[in-house]
């Protein structure tokens, strides 16, 4: 069970506190280093699913804990940033992503129950997607200027259309699943 991935998920866990805390101290650089540990915590969801790929180190543990990290991290991250921008343009593709994570989560344990989650199993588009939103919060987090601030901006509103798109897509893959009438 404590192979280095789920470790790597572990640690991503704990980054969550340890984000939140650097985030709310007081002084200029606080911002820095909870965008460095945001970006450490996006760097470890990459490379724990790569090592368990690459060296087959897959597990049931794992396959519920890394989601949940990865959950649990942006909406995190999402709500500082709504929290520090409070505008409806951070705020509404903010929303969009959290809720995308909630239905698609939904629909992935409901297929699954069913017998039918390799038709809902992550794809490239919901990779982009991760990786557009990643580099976007983290830009937002930091606010090192005006340029990464719009830049960051700009990310998050290709996230938001991606996450629009992907859950477009898990929709449609299962939707001759949902429709049925019993």
């Amino acid at each position: 069970m404590w192979n280095i991935p789920n470790l790597l998920t572990s640690f991503r866990i704990l980054l969550i506190p340890v984000f939140l805390g650097i985030y709310y101290l007081p002084g200029s650089d606080a911002k820095f280093w909870a965008a460095f540990v945001f970006a450490l915590a996006a760097i470890t969801d990459g490379l724990d699913g790569y090592i368990a790929r690459r060296f087959n180190q897959f597990t049931k543990f794992g396959a519920f804990l890394d989601p949940v990290a990865d959950k649990v991290m942006v909406a995190a991250s999402l709500i500082v940033v709504v929290e520090t921008y409070a505008v409806w343009w951070i705020s509404v593709p903010a929303l969009a992503i959290v809720s995308r994570e909630l239905v698609v989560s939904a629909l992935r344990e409901w297929m699954a129950q069913i017998g039918k989650q390799e038709s809902v199993k992550v794809s490239n588009l919901g990779k982009i997607k991760t990786t557009a939103q990643m580099v976007a919060i983290g830009g937002l987090i930091w606010e090192a200027n005006t340029f990464v601030v719009v830049l960051a901006t700009l990310l998050l509103y290709i996230a938001f259309v991606l996450t629009l798109w992907s859950m477009w897509e898990y929709l449609r893959a299962a939707w001759s699943d949902l429709s049925q009438v019993d």
